[in-house]
């Protein structure tokens, strides 16, 4: 667990500074715009590219030295970063420079979450799966605890360059921690690659094929792209209705977001300790229900106290999810091919995660929005409000046959 725990800690300072910068950049759209279609863009930009790359990621992986992934997925990263903060520096920043800048860091950050996922059966005992894969998401939710508040009270007075400055930092960290680590495994051995002579676009959809042709991990896709997509819908929105509720208080939604983040490293904590259902099909209908009861309450009540109650649940039960997932998976997938079957579930998220990320902007914008101001008399963020409502309501109808289905 030495060497993960190295990974672990790097990865969690680097993703301070990359979330303070994604907080940055939101507030920054917002002030610009104040369109919830703009802020959504920034992460469909960031998703949509990583369609294209993400079969060859998986080959990637499974060929070449996670060690040097994590070097160049990092660096590039790094280098797009910092690129936002000269063109704010210099006063020409634009949207559309956003939108592309954020492109570009989705495809390395597609191959580094991929490689981060496939080390975990190859550097972690298998009895410490689940605790290693809840460990991974207390990174996004450490994170969230830090950035938003740093970001929150740092923006005003070094902006977006200043923001950059620090995620470089951050960075600096992350990469001294790989580099300095040597024992980092690959699931092939240059001997073995002979055997792999397998056609270039039969490699490319080979995760695919792999998916479709057992059962138990196509129902297994299918129930959390669903659940997906309703929670990204609400992970979308959340963050404008509170803005727009609040006229732009960024103070309020800082204190929502570590609420989030605190709820997310609890939760993490808890499994970490605990280990988990040892029937991940419960994990994940615990996981489902909660976060939907949980999002169905944000988006009911305009009260910041009980957002941030709320946001505290409904990262609570994210780790639960995830690391059932997680496991479920490096139980029914073979370590040498786990570069291109993860890649192809990945894949299927990410297309998930955009058609959501658009979905949610023009039904807010265009829709809901004008709906309940216009005919129903309800201020700003009642339309957005309503849509996390939806969603969270149908999350908690269909959490009831996950059990059922994934058995």
């Amino acid at each position: 667990m030495t060497t993960f725990i190295i990974l672990w800690l790097g990865q969690l300072f680097s993703s301070v500074g990359s979330n303070m910068t994604y907080f940055a950049l939101t507030l920054w759209v917002w002030q610009k715009t104040e369109s919830a279609t703009a802020v959504a863009l920034i992460l469909v930009f960031y998703q949509l590219p990583q369609v294209i790359i993400t079969t060859f990621a998986g080959i990637l992986i499974d060929r070449i030295s996670r060690k040097q992934l994590l070097i160049i997925s990092d660096t590039g990263s790094a280098f797009c970063t910092i690129s936002v903060g000269i063109l704010a520096f210099l006063g020409i920043l634009q949207l559309w420079h956003i939108y592309l800048i954020a492109s570009i860091i989705g495809c390395f950050g597609n191959i580094q979450s991929l490689t981060y996922s496939t080390l975990i059966p190859l550097i972690v005992p298998e009895k410490h799966h689940t605790r290693a894969s809840s460990m991974g998401s207390m990174i996004i939710y450490g994170a969230s605890i830090i950035s938003p508040a740093l970001a929150g009270v740092l923006f005003p007075s070094v902006g977006l360059f200043g923001i950059t400055l620090i995620d470089m930092a951050t960075f600096s960290i992350a990469l001294i921690t790989v580099l300095v680590i040597n024992n980092i495994p690959n699931p092939l051995k240059p001997k073995d690659e002979h055997k792999e002579n397998i056609p270039h676009i039969k490699n490319l959809t080979f995760g695919f094929r792999y998916i479709y042709s057992h059962p138990e991990l196509l129902s297994m896709v299918i129930m959390v792209s669903l659940f997906s997509f309703l929670n990204d819908i609400s992970e979308t929105l959340y963050q404008p209705m509170i803005l727009a509720k609040t006229n732009g208080n960024t103070q309020i939604l800082g204190m929502v977001v570590a609420g989030g983040g605190i709820g997310g490293i609890v939760g993490g904590i808890v499994i970490s300790i605990w280990g988990g259902f040892k029937q991940r099909s419960k994990g994940i209908f615990t996981g489902f229900m909660g976060t939907g009861l949980s999002t169905l309450i944000l988006g009911l009540t305009s009260i910041p106290s009980l957002w941030i109650v709320t946001k505290f649940a409904w990262s609570f039960h994210n780790p639960l999810i995830m690391s059932s997932y997680m496991v479920m998976w490096y139980e029914k997938i073979s370590i040498k091919i786990q570069g291109r079957v993860l890649a192809a579930d990945y894949l299927i998220g990410i297309v998930v995660g955009t058609c959501a990320s658009l979905t949610a902007g023009i039904l807010a914008d265009r829709i809901f929005e004008p709906l309940v101001q216009s005919q129903l008399s309800f201020p700003s963020g009642s339309g957005m409000a309503l849509l996390i409502g939806i969603s969270a309501i149908i999350i908690i109808l269909v959490s009831s046959k996950v059990v059922n289905f994934l058995d």
